[in-house]
């Protein structure tokens, strides 16, 4: 993207972003990666730079794992590592291990569901592969401690054999000869000690001449001297030149691996290139979700529409003091080219044009931008800013002069792919000239299809824009009551400057505001006081709009909570009708179970009882009896008037009648708290409690007769 001028960035603050950013980066090449951030112009780079930054941050939203812990720059032992000749160490070999090994923890996490899942992640490691040689090889010669193995090769193998033979038949003839002097009081209170890496013994320097051996040197206090005694000399001699050995020999192995893995040299550095790539992709997502960063829908034209969209460092800031930041939408296409926003001083007019500038440049450098994910935000290739004070002394340029200057550029080079900003419009000259030219100006630059946003206090540009197709009005929220801004964005309509309203704010003197206004145009004055009027009931319109707006969501909450409740209710309702239907079915179980209980007696009565004639009664009373009540009100009837009951104990051979059904049978026996009843031909166990003891009457009757005879 061509920006004009050279600072068009540090006035958008771009650069306090990308410090955010390189705050986020751990490793060099992802702080490089942030450093050199361009701003592109190609869809198709952009919309894989969004996506990339969009699966990582829901990858952090989610708390899912992703491999991100190798943040050491090996390039230099890399680059080393394609050197013929080259020898790299065991320590650096240990980086290069867990760079292969953290590679191969990437790619393994992209199995078949995450390659389709975060197919734009995945999109930086297409070209590369992991190589499982570069492991294996490294792990065969070099162990966990960074030193190359005793099985490295058989020489070394053997070297170290005998080394530690060698070093421990020294240590005991050595500890013999300084046992041998401590007897006989030659040796100093520290024993032993080592000079340029040999074995040698602390005597009292006054017993030197007696201990026979190589003289190393004296302590500074020449009080203890240094020998080596004769019979370790060989021995130390021989260590030396088994050390020697082990050191070429492990340098000849450091050699051959590097040599056997010199192939790998490019592959490994791709590796290093792609966890930078992947640190930078995880710093922009951090950023993302400081900042409530979320991917707009991108058009490939020249075209905005911001939809709660924030102010990215006024956002974060908020965040951290606790104070809320007003979304602005804004609209920017063909045929509404440039909006003009008037409104008071410090009531935001700046805010909400840098806010659609900052967030341009972050999209079309691959970052997410604090607004709704609905916005949509077209690609500029060209980006001219015009903000605060462009006075130049070197040139001996006034303010208004470099204004124009850069005016001059802007028309000069604008066309449709232009976004541009220019704050207070004609400023630093006589009001009605510098208007004048303003209007020229914007008359060029929507001739030119250039796109942008105007900040002024001019009351002819705010007709203006009422006259001139492509360009339209928008005005910053002002509370007349309570005389402060509220920094809201409305368009469609020019705002009032709020001069004397705020003169009355501050305290000014009201016999001089009152001059003021009958130096003022009647007209401009008019003007300006209808803009006044026009804004306070907008904004009534507004506050009535988000009642109503408030109360039909009541409504609809309403709606939904009796919905809820009716649903619950009729849920309820077939609860009780399937718990009936259960009922009604296990009352029919029990009655068919009881009826076929009934049938095998009735059945086993009919092969057993004489009386075919009374079974089959019995048959038939159970099988087209209509209603049990009837039958049992019947029943009843007839059991009262053919007998009485009675107080009488029951015992085996009493007439008892049935509580239940009315039926008068014999007691044959007792059964626990049962009693055998025989009813007919038909024995039946019944509880005692459900018995009651009668008499026949005729018998009654009969004996009373008698005894009154």
């Amino acid at each position: 993207m061509l920006v004009y001028p050279e600072n068009a960035l540090s006035q958008l603050e771009f650069d306090k972003i990308k410090s955010i950013l390189l705050n986020n980066c751990q490793t060099p090449i992802g702080k490089e990666l942030a450093e050199e951030m361009r701003i592109h112009t190609h869809q198709k780079y952009i919309q894989t730079a969004l996506s990339q930054t969009q699966e990582y941050k829901f990858i952090k939203s989610a708390n899912q794992y992703f491999p991100s812990d190798f943040v050491i720059d090996t390039r230099k032992d890399l680059k080393l590592l394609g050197i013929p000749g080259a020898q790299l160490t065991g320590e650096q070999w240990l980086l290069v291990r867990k760079l292969a090994d953290h590679m191969h923890q990437v790619f393994r996490w992209f199995d078949a569901e995450r390659k389709a899942s975060y197919a734009n992640l995945h999109e930086v490691i297409k070209d590369a592969y992991y190589e499982k040689q570069i492991i294996d090889s490294i792990d065969a010669i070099i162990d966990e401690r960074g030193a190359v193995k005793d099985n490295a090769s058989e020489d070394l193998a053997k070297i170290r054999t005998q080394l530690f033979k060698t070093r421990q038949t020294l240590k005991r003839v050595f500890e013999k000869v300084v046992s041998k002097l401590a007897k006989s009081g030659y040796t100093a209170d520290i024993d032993e000690s080592f000079s340029n890496g040999r074995r040698v013994v602390a005597v009292f320097s006054e017993y030197k001449r007696q201990v026979k051996g190589f003289f190393h040197g004296e302590s500074d206090s020449r009080k203890t001297a240094f020998i080596e005694p004769e019979e370790t000399i060989e021995l130390n001699n021989e260590i030396y030149e088994l050390e020697q050995d082990e050191t070429r020999e492990v340098q000849r192995i450091l050699r051959a691996l590097t040599a056997e893995l010199a192939p790998y040299s490019a592959l490994l550095l791709s590796y290093i290139q792609i966890v930078g790539t992947y640190d930078f992709i995880r710093a922009k997502a951090l950023l993302a979700i400081d900042m409530n960063g979320n991917m707009p829908q991108l058009d490939n034209k020249a075209s905005t529409h911001l939809i709660n969209a924030y102010h990215p460092l006024l956002f974060l800031y908020n965040k951290v003091s606790g104070k809320k930041t007003v979304p602005v939408h804004l609209e920017l296409d063909d045929a509404a080219r440039i909006l003009i926003i008037s409104g008071p001083n410090a009531g935001g007019k700046t805010v909400s044009m840098k806010t659609l500038g900052l967030n341009q440049v972050m999209m079309q450098s691959g970052l997410l931008v604090p607004m709704s994910e609905l916005s949509t935000m077209g690609i500029y290739k060209q980006l001219f800013i015009q903000l605060g004070d462009t006075q130049n002394l070197a040139f001996e340029l006034s303010t208004y002069s470099s204004h124009l200057m850069h005016m001059k550029y802007f028309i000069e080079n604008a066309n449709g792919k232009t976004l541009f900003f220019i704050d207070e419009l004609g400023s630093g000259s006589d009001p009605h000239l510098g208007g004048a030219f303003a209007e020229v100006i914007l008359e060029e630059l929507s001739h030119k299809h250039a796109q942008g946003i105007v900040t002024t206090h001019y009351l002819n540009l705010k007709v203006m824009a009422n006259h001139n197709k492509g360009i339209v009005n928008g005005a910053m929220q002002f509370d007349e009551v309570k005389l402060e801004p509220l920094y809201q964005l409305v368009i469609g309509k020019p705002g009032s400057s709020y001069t004397f309203a705020i003169a009355e704010r501050i305290g000014l003197p009201k016999h001089l505001i009152n001059r003021a206004r009958k130096l003022v145009d009647t007209h401009h004055f008019e003007l300006d006081k209808l803009l006044n009027r026009t804004e306070q009931d907008l904004q009534l319109v507004q506050a009535e709009r988000k009642e109503l707006i408030k109360k039909i969501k009541e409504n609809d909450t309403l709606k939904i909570s009796l919905q809820k409740t009716l649903d619950k209710e009729k849920y309820y309702q077939q609860i009780n009708l399937l718990k009936e239907q259960n009922r009604v079915a296990e009352e029919k179980f029990t009655y068919l179970k009881d009826m076929e209980r009934k049938l095998k007696q009735i059945a086993l009565d009919w092969k057993k009882s004489d009386k075919k004639e009374e079974v089959m009664k019995n048959l038939y009373q159970l099988l087209f009896k209509k209603n049990d009540a009837i039958v049992i009100n019947k029943l009843a009837k007839k059991v009262d008037k053919n007998f009485k009951e009675t107080k009488a104990p029951i015992i085996v051979g009493a007439m008892v009648k049935l509580k239940k059904n009315y039926q008068v049978g014999e007691v044959i026996e007792f059964k626990g708290k049962r009693a055998v009843v025989k009813v007919g031909q038909l024995p039946m166990s019944i509880d005692i409690e459900d018995l009651i003891v009668v008499e026949e009457l005729a018998t009654t009757e009969t004996t009373q007769t008698k005894k009154k005879n």
